[in-house]
């Protein structure tokens, strides 16, 4: 069975980890996972006594529904996407994961073999250079050639 924890939003990570660590004492919790897109949940593989054993106590759980998920509803989350970016030098990205998120910056460098972009944020009043991953920015305007 796949059931959903509710979470406080933003603590997803912490609710994985802190169940991560209890579930290393022997119960026989499956798979967890959160999907960037839904926020607030997580998604636990095992069976509802399994799951509510590893929940209890757990700091930033809100609850667990338990009711099994169809494997068809969280399929398309658990499916990497390859999709080509053709980033180049000097385009403007705005970054769409991790910490820097919601930060523009011009690309300085991009390294193919490691799906890599150095980028200098926009609104830095020192230009410092970050890299983050391909897939973790998105075009906001071509460099105008």
């Amino acid at each position: 069975m796949i059931l959903t924890i509710r979470t406080t939003t933003g603590r997803e990570n912490a609710v994985i980890e802190s169940i991560k660590t209890k579930a290393k004492t022997g119960t026989s919790l499956k798979a967890l996972f959160r999907p960037e897109e839904i926020k607030g949940y997580v998604f636990a593989e095992g069976e509802v006594e399994v799951v509510e054993e590893a929940v209890k106590n757990v700091p930033h759980v809100r609850g667990l529904i338990a009711k099994d998920v169809p494997m068809t509803q969280i399929e398309r989350f658990l499916v990497a996407e390859k999709q080509q970016i053709n980033v180049g030098i000097g385009d403007v990205v705005e970054i769409i994961g991790g910490p820097f998120k919601g930060e523009r910056g011009r690309v300085t460098r991009f390294d193919e073999t490691k799906q890599e972009v150095t980028v200098e944020f926009l609104e830095a009043a020192i230009p410092i250079p970050v890299t983050v991953p391909v897939n973790s920015v998105t075009i906001y305007s071509k460099k105008k050639e």
